[in-house]
């Protein structure tokens, strides 16, 4: 008799409920008779692990393939929570509310969720060794063959992370910035991002078929994004944050510049290093999957993509990334000179 007895506390959270839901035009006593009969929850339906595990599907028969796409279908997951970060901090995860609760968040929220998605791209780049180490080289100089064109350029969730975080100006290849103006369109923008550089023939500087696929698909939401972001992406919400005299302004500062690295030195250069082990046999360099020219394409000293130049010197922004490259490739694989 004594279970049947309902406490105060439980009463009260029950008036709360009751109110949520009538405030919704619901009624909670429906709600009580659907629970009646729902089934508890387990993990494997939470986590959906059945489809989670049927989504890797190697094209080939090669083993490691399966390491491959494994460790790509994580690193999307990890982009995932590193937007859902970057949209509440800018502010873009509220649209539909009639509050702009981005331009309101505290720094103390702030400096948390830089953090986080500092620790997201620490995990990225520490994890890289599963690519760079674990693999058969034999087996993914047979298998990568059977991926083309596709390639990571093509990962859409990190342009968006891009577009997110900064100026577009600040994400186009150097030889064409003096190509844009302050009433440059956002589309000219698009068009002389770093990356569709990336993916030209070096000849003929023609679009391989990878970039054209990219933007067939996306290219329509991803100049969307740039208008969206223009005037709200993450350097422009973090300008009140780092001025002098503002709370945990020094640590926002460091946290900022931290995120820069992990993004554009860090990141690319594990993909670097991973190319250089993988696409280099003597004096002869393989092409990547996407017909992407690799070596242009991922060192940061040629692109030198910033995205709070403001927090970096002259010097530092000239060096960029060539102390990683000099620690950590062989001067042998370097490549041309400027490379490091």
């Amino acid at each position: 008799m004594e279970d049947q007895f309902i406490s105060a506390e439980l009463l009260k959270k029950l008036e709360k409920l009751s109110a949520k839901f009538e405030k919704s035009g619901q009624k909670l006593s429906d709600y009580l008779d659907g629970m009646m009969h729902s089934q508890y929850l387990s993990y494997w339906d939470y986590v959906h692990l059945e489809t989670l595990l049927s989504l890797q599907r190697p094209k080939t028969d090669l083993k490691d393939e399966m390491i491959f796409v494994t460790y790509h279908q994580i690193t999307e997951l990890y982009f995932k929570l590193i937007i859902w970060e970057l949209e509440q901090l800018t502010g873009a995860s509220d649209k539909t509310s009639e509050k702009d609760e981005g331009s309101k968040i505290e720094p103390k929220t702030v400096l948390d969720k830089i953090q986080r998605v500092n620790r997201y791209f620490r995990q990225l780049e520490s994890s890289f060794s599963v690519m760079t180490e674990g693999m058969e080289r034999e087996q993914f100089a047979k298998f990568r063959m059977a991926l083309m064109p596709s390639s990571g350029f093509q990962s859409v969730q990190y342009r968006l992370i891009e577009i997110t975080s900064t100026d577009a100006v600040n994400l186009v290849h150097p030889d064409h910035v003096l190509w844009l103006s302050a009433d440059s369109t956002d589309r000219e923008y698009l068009d002389r991002l770093y990356w569709k550089a990336g993916s030209r023939d070096t000849k003929t500087g023609k679009k391989n078929l990878t970039l054209r696929q990219f933007e067939e698909k996306y290219d329509k939401m991803l100049l969307a994004k740039i208008g969206e972001f223009r005037e709200c992406n993450l350097r422009q919400r973090m300008q009140p944050f780092i001025q002098p005299g503002s709370p945990h302004s020094e640590k926002i500062i460091a946290e900022l510049r931290t995120y820069d690295q992990l993004a554009n030195v860090y990141w690319p250069l594990a993909h670097f290093k991973a190319a250089v082990r993988y696409l280099v046999s003597g004096k002869e360099d393989k092409p990547a999957t996407g017909g992407t020219n690799w070596r242009k394409y991922l060192p940061p000293r040629y692109q030198r993509i910033i995205f709070f130049p403001e927090l970096w010197t002259d010097e530092e922004k000239e060096n960029w990334g060539k102390s990683w490259v000099l620690e950590n490739i062989p001067r042998g694989k370097r490549g041309p000179k400027s490379e490091g």
